[in-house]
This record gives structure tokens, C-alpha cells and sequence, in this order.
């Protein structure tokens, strides 16, 4: 075959395992397709314009580096208490009476950043003490060192759980801590709650998962036909392990396909109809960070994944978990069978949301993490967050 074949083949292929690894692990974000009605001149200028002046993902706190236990650096932003915090948005949280000192950890999911949490991010800054960071081969984190080199080894949840406690031991070295996780960033609470369930029981006092499972996402079918699941299931570890080596060629692909590139991906992260187009591209840009082969190497960790053994450990805690009612990528039946295993969460599912449920519906999310904290101590009254929680 001729080099210009094999190109286009790898191109084709590029933006077809790409776009299938991204829609088979979970965090994906656009717009619609419009190729019909839309040029593709004018719909890279709309795209060029909302990243000049999207307002979101711009926020910023003390950074600092965690060394997890294989020499990955793992990058963590801190937003401290402000002392002059405005009293309108405490109120409008917690009530009049101030928070007590707490850490509330953020963990994001696959293919994102830190910067998904930004409307949670913006209503909690400076009324309470927060972290953000970004798991390993994302973000601002250095590449995964121990997927890397003629010894690589594969992602494993349980290694990112082992990462949030290195993170947490630099970042948060003293005091209670309320953990929030999304898809896989809730999967990597799940594990380090396996690995250490002492320190989850002397330091945490909440947890939300958010859009997240427990397991057996081998039989989730993302909206597919059974057949066309199956077909999927038997090519993509292949095809994603090809893909990871020719990660200059497909990014190529992936750029070169942008468009379909985001109504496929919008799909799988917003069930509403009227998502802000600069909170889609937001999401999108996030997702065209996400280097393939990072995409290839973290994929296969999402089968193995089973943590519902784990959970027994948040039983004596608040625990919130909360989901979309139309995400095709964790679906709303495993966030009810998380709170089928502790009785005592509240289960929230979000109507109209998607698996990107926290920038879909940032102000329902805001209130139930606002209530977590009062559940948990952290502070000692509430009043339902508004629509100024949106706003950075």
C-alpha cells in the first residue's frame, strides 16, 4: 500500500478510535453538527471566537506538585478561604455562620481536566478551602511515568487512587476532607478508599460521586444497538493500541475532522438542547487535549474497574450521589446502584442531564455539594445556591 493510502487510512482510523475511545470511557463535549447549513470556514471562526472569549476554565489557584510512588508529577491548584469572602455568597451556600476548616478535593474524569469543575470551582472559591488537580497524562500532570519505557505497564484505577493519596498528603496534609469525584475521578475515590480505608475513615467526612460507577462497565451500551456494542467491544482495545503509536498521525486526523468530531462527542456529554455553545467548546477543547495516546492507555483500565467492595467504607459519612437521567457513558442505574450499597446517600438524578452533568446543570450540582457540606459538617447552615454560582 502507498503511502498516501496508508496515511488516509490511519486518518480515517484516527478519528474513528478516537472519537469511539472517547465516547466508550466517558468525557466528551461539542456542538452540533451543521455541515449542511454551516461552512466549514464559518464554523472554525465560531469555534476560534468562543476560545478567544469563553469565560470558563480560566481560574486559577496556588499551584503545587505532588510526587506519586512511580515518580509521576502530579500538578494541584489550592483556592484558600478568603477572610473578606462576599457575605452574599456565603449566605446564599451555608447561611450566615462561617465554614468550618475543611478541604474539599476534586478529582475530574477521563479525557478532561481540573478545569471541569469550573462552576463548582467559582461558587466555592474562597468560602471554603478547595483542591483541584489533574490525574496523570492529563492536565498539567506529567505523563504517566510508569506507562512509559520499555517496562511500561498499563493504568490501573487502583494506581489512580494511590495518586489522589499522594496528592492529598502534600495538598491537604491535616484536616477533614470532603471528596468529590466525576466518571473516573469518582472511581479513583473508590480506590483509594480500597487501598487505604483507615485514612478514609480518620479524614473523611463526605464524598459525592458524581456521574461515576462501581463497576461492570462492560455492559454499558452507550446508546449502540446490542450488535454494534458488541462490534466495538471486540476492535477498540486493538484498534487504540495501534492508534497510541501513531499518535502524530492521528491527531492530524482528529484536527482534520473536527467537526464531526464535535457533534459525536456532544452527544455523549450533554442530553439538553440549549448547552451554551461556549460551555460546549469549553468541554471540547478539553477533550482535543487529551493526546490519543493517553486515550489508548487509560481505556482498558474502565473494564477492569470493580469497586463495589470499596464503598462500605463511606457508609458512616454523608454521601451524595448524583447523576443525568439521559448519560450514556456511566448511566443513572449505576449511580442508583452506588446508593443501593450505602442506603443513607442521598441519590440525586438530574433531569434532562448528561454524563458532563456539572457544566450542563451547573447550579443543580453547586446546591446538592452546597448541602453535602452541611451534611458533613464542614459548615453549619445552608441556603440553595443561585444562578451567581455560575458566574467566575
Amino acid at each position: 500500500m502507498g503511502e498516501s493510502s496508508s496515511t488516509g487510512t490511519w486518518r480515517r482510523a484516527g478519528f474513528a478510535g478516537a472519537a469511539i475511545g472517547v465516547l466508550a470511557a466517558g468525557a466528551a463535549a461539542g456542538v452540533a453538527v451543521e455541515r449542511l447549513t454551516v461552512g466549514r470556514s464559518v464554523r472554525q471562526k465560531a469555534r476560534l471566537a468562543l476560545d478567544a472569549t469563553g469565560p470558563y476554565g480560566g481560574l486559577r489557584g496556588t499551584s503545587g506538585r505532588a510526587l506519586a510512588d512511580d515518580g509521576t508529577v502530579l500538578y494541584y491548584e489550592v483556592d484558600e478561604v478568603e477572610g473578606d469572602a462576599a457575605p452574599a455568597r456565603r449566605r446564599r451556600l451555608f447561611g450566615r455562620k462561617e465554614p468550618a476548616p475543611v478541604t474539599v478535593v476534586f478529582s475530574h474524569g477521563y479525557c478532561l481536566t481540573q478545569d471541569s469543575w469550573h462552576f463548582q470551582r467559582a461558587a466555592l472559591r474562597g468560602l471554603v478551602r478547595t483542591v483541584h488537580w489533574d490525574q496523570r497524562s492529563h492536565g498539567r500532570s506529567g505523563q504517566g511515568a510508569a506507562q512509559s519505557g520499555p517496562d511500561a505497564v498499563p493504568v490501573t484505577i487502583d494506581r489512580l487512587g494511590r495518586d489522589l493519596r499522594a496528592v492529598l498528603d502534600v495538598a491537604a496534609p491535616e484536616g477533614p476532607l470532603v471528596l468529590v469525584g466525576h466518571s473516573m475521578g469518582g472511581m479513583t475515590i473508590m480506590a483509594l478508599a480500597e487501598r487505604y480505608p483507615e485514612f478514609v475513615r480518620d479524614r473523611v467526612v463526605g464524598v459525592a460521586f458524581v456521574g461515576t460507577s462501581a463497576g461492570k462497565l462492560g455492559e454499558v451500551s452507550y446508546g449502540l444497538p446490542i450488535a454494534g456494542v458488541n462490534a466495538v467491544r471486540r476492535v477498540l482495545p486493538g484498534v487504540l493500541r495501534a492508534l497510541g503509536s501513531q499518535a502524530e498521525l492521528v491527531e492530524r486526523g482528529r484536527r482534520a475532522t473536527a467537526d464531526l468530531f464535535a457533534g459525536l462527542i456532544k452527544k455523549y456529554s450533554f442530553a439538553s438542547k440549549d448547552v451554551d455553545p461556549a460551555v460546549a467548546r469549553f468541554a471540547e477543547r478539553m477533550i482535543e487535549s487529551t493526546p490519543i495516546d493517553v486515550v489508548a492507555a487509560f481505556y482498558p483500565a474502565f473494564a477492569e474497574h470493580d469497586k463495589a467492595a470499596a464503598l462500605p467504607v463511606f457508609r458512616e459519612m454523608p454521601v451524595l450521589a448524583l447523576a443525568g437521567d439521559h448519560d450514556l457513558v456511566t448511566p443513572s442505574s449505576h449511580t442508583e446502584a452506588i446508593a443501593d450499597l450505602l442506603p443513607d446517600a442521598e441519590l440525586v438524578i438530574v433531569p434532562d442531564g448528561g454524563h458532563l452533568v456539572m457544566l450542563e446543570h451547573p447550579e443543580a450540582v453547586t446546591d446538592r455539594l452546597a448541602d453535602l457540606l452541611v451534611r458533613a459538617g464542614a459548615v453549619p447552615g445552608t441556603v440553595p445556591a443561585g444562578p451567581e454560582s455560575r458566574n467566575g
